[in-house]
């Protein structure tokens, strides 16, 4: 990126050999006894010719071009007193070197013509003075005033000082800071070509290594900010096409220009990321407004994928997007864990729900479970791609008794005048007349907060059926997948609650080895050592909900779900939906009971049942779309 400068700077200094082709000096001690200079005073010099310039590491290159005195005539009749008046007088009025008349070439030709005469001598030695002082003075208006043309009668002056006394030591201290302003002046020259051309890499080069030799030159500082401004400028252009992370790369460029001088750079940080964060809000904005579209969902995404690239890593509005998104995605306008229930027709309200979160699972049992059945199995992945919500609790006495009233219903046992329940006397379960879903486990009424039981799943779906009608929304059975995805609630153990084989306490109402019926009777297949206070069905919610909200998904009724039975897992469906076919009678019931074995307790255990059985151990839960 350098090219452009470096030609400039090379072409500079050759025209300065080029201008420099004029005779070289001679020294004094050469010329003193030579022919005087010939009678009139010759055409006189350019004022300014460019310096020749060394251009090197070594801090001791200096200027080598020379000045080439106008001839003075002085014959051997000549009146030098008139001379050296005529000398002081152009010294004093401060004509140094510029034509024939000038103190300088005056006193240079007294010296040579006589080397002994010492008022000559000391002229010249006051001129050599007042040529260095000009320069000093021109070489500061050149720093101050780079446009005035200073620097040029610095570099003249220079060489009219070599010539006058080339071993001055302040002669050659001049000789080097002339030599310093040149390469500087160059440098810079070079560095604003490059930045013209949009060469911002390039310019800064040439501008700090022009500081390198005079780190106060305020040509090079400007150019130091010209560059740090037009890196601000392209990072202000990368904002404004939403390009942030191009933006801070231009702005860590600019940044390092300067250094601890770079205020501009920092405002322009601050003043971009505001942009960065009102792009961000206002697509966050209209993601939001998209998400109470129908079908907006997609159009909110897109935004947030803006809002991603455009966004610096965690920030949290770009965060609170994506989880309100993923929330409208997966569960609508609700969230996981959220309770609610839904507004019935006369304005009561349906069964508590619960929002189970959505996600994937390992269903069925392992083959390292010594009491699965082959109809566990294989295990197998299933994956929800939106959440749904399941009732907290069974179907209670007191919901299935609106429904009915509402809807007219006549439930299966209730026509056939029987269902199983549960004897006493004999420890076994019966069929029993005159029981019907108002009647409890052992065929006495039931209370309204328990479970609701002796109902066929033909009755369950007829229940979920009125919930739709009732409040518009879609309730039906839970799918196999979704009982025992929500029965676990993340757990894969064999158990809900892991693979210990004795149940937490308060965890449900299982067949406990501590338990004892209203008749003295104890369980001769049970949890040792559990007991949870009931021989039979527990009213609803009892006991503790599992890590998800859910109650008694493990215990105190089995429950209908959705599908018919399938001897296997073989070809089932991975995304949950129930696996149902029209007609079938063999249907599938899930979860442990008050009756179940510690084996029908664990999570992946499943059972056939006939659509019309009824039973003092079956009940049912609904789940909502959302």
């Amino acid at each position: 990126m350098r090219a452009s400068g470096r030609a400039l700077l090379w072409t500079g200094m050759l025209l300065g050999v080029a201008a420099c082709g004029g005779p070289q000096p001679q020294d004094a001690d050469e010329t003193a006894g030579q022919a005087p200079a010939t009678a009139q005073a010759q055409p006189e010099a350019p004022d300014i010719a460019l310096p020749r310039v060394t251009v090197s590491g070594d801090e001791s290159a200096h200027v080598v071009e020379a000045w080439t005195p106008p001839a003075v005539e002085i014959g051997e009749d000549a009146d030098r007193r008139a001379l050296r008046r005529q000398a002081e007088a152009a010294l004093r009025e401060g004509r140094l070197y510029e034509d024939a008349a000038a103190a300088a070439p005056i006193y240079l030709a007294l010296s040579r013509t006589d080397p002994q005469d010492r008022q000559a001598r000391d002229g010249l030695r006051r001129t050599t003075t007042a040529v260095l002082a000009a320069a000093d003075r021109a070489l500061a208006e050149a720093a101050t005033d780079p446009q005035s043309g200073a620097l040029e009668r610095a570099v003249a002056l220079a060489a009219v000082a070599r010539t006058l006394d080339a071993e001055d030591r302040r002669v050659r201290s001049l000789q080097q800071r002339v030599e310093r302003a040149r390469r500087v002046a160059a440098l810079v020259r070079a560095g604003r070509e490059d930045l013209r051309g949009g060469q911002l890499d390039g310019a800064l080069a040439w501008f700090r290594e022009a500081l390198a030799l005079e780190p106060q030159d305020r040509d090079a500082r400007q150019g130091l900010g010209a560059v740090e401004s037009a890196l601000v400028d392209r990072a202000q252009g990368e904002a404004d096409r939403l390009e942030f992370d191009a933006a801070a790369g231009w702005l860590e460029q600019a940044g390092a220009v300067r250094g601890d001088m770079a205020g501009a750079v920092a405002d322009a940080r601050a003043r971009i990321e505001a942009q960065r964060a009102r792009a961000v809000a206002g697509l966050r904005d209209a993601a939001l407004r998209d998400l109470l579209r129908p079908n907006g969902v997609r159009d909110a995404r897109v935004r947030l994928a803006e809002v991603l690239r455009i966004a610096r890593p965690g920030d949290p509005v770009a965060a609170n997007l994506r989880e309100r998104i993923d929330l409208v995605t997966y569960y609508g306008p609700f969230r996981p864990g959220q309770v609610f229930t839904d507004a019935l027709a006369d304005g009561s309200r349906g069964p508590q729900m619960v929002v189970v979160p959505h996600g994937a699972f390992r269903m069925g049992s392992e083959d390292s479970d010594p009491l699965a059945s082959d109809a566990e199995k294989p295990a197998h992945y299933v994956r929800f791609n939106r959440g749904f919500a399941m009732s907290l609790t069974e179907v209670t006495v007191a919901e299935f008794a609106r429904f009915v009233e509402s809807a007219g219903a006549r439930p299966r046992a209730t026509r056939r005048g029987n269902s199983l329940v549960y004897d006493e006397r004999s420890g076994n379960f019966v069929r029993r007349s005159g029981v019907d879903w108002r009647s409890g486990y052992d065929g006495r009424p039931a209370d309204p907060g328990d479970p609701v039981l002796h109902v066929s799943v033909r009755d369950a779906e007829a229940y979920a059926a009125w919930l739709s009608e009732q409040t518009g929304r879609h309730y039906r059975l839970p799918s196999e997948a979704e009982f025992e995805y929500a029965l676990r609630a993340g757990n894969p153990g064999r158990y809900p609650w892991g693979d210990h084989g004795v149940p937490p306490p308060e965890s449900g109402n299982f067949t406990g080895g501590d338990d004892v019926s209203p008749g003295g009777r104890t369980w001769n297949n049970a949890f040792p050592g559990y007991g949870d206070g009931y021989w039979g069905v527990a009213p609803a919610g009892r006991f503790r909900p599992n890590a998800w909200g859910l109650h008694d998904l493990a215990g105190n009724v089995s429950e209908w779900v959705a599908d018919c039975w399938h001897a296997s897992y073989r070809r089932a469906p991975a995304d949950g939906a129930p696996w149902y076919n029209p007609g079938c009678r063999a249907r599938v019931v899930r979860g442990g009971s008050w009756a179940g074995s510690p084996a029908q307790t664990r999570s992946a255990w499943r059972s056939r049942v006939d659509s019309d059985v009824t039973s003092a151990r079956i009940g049912f839960r609904v789940v909502r779309s959302i």
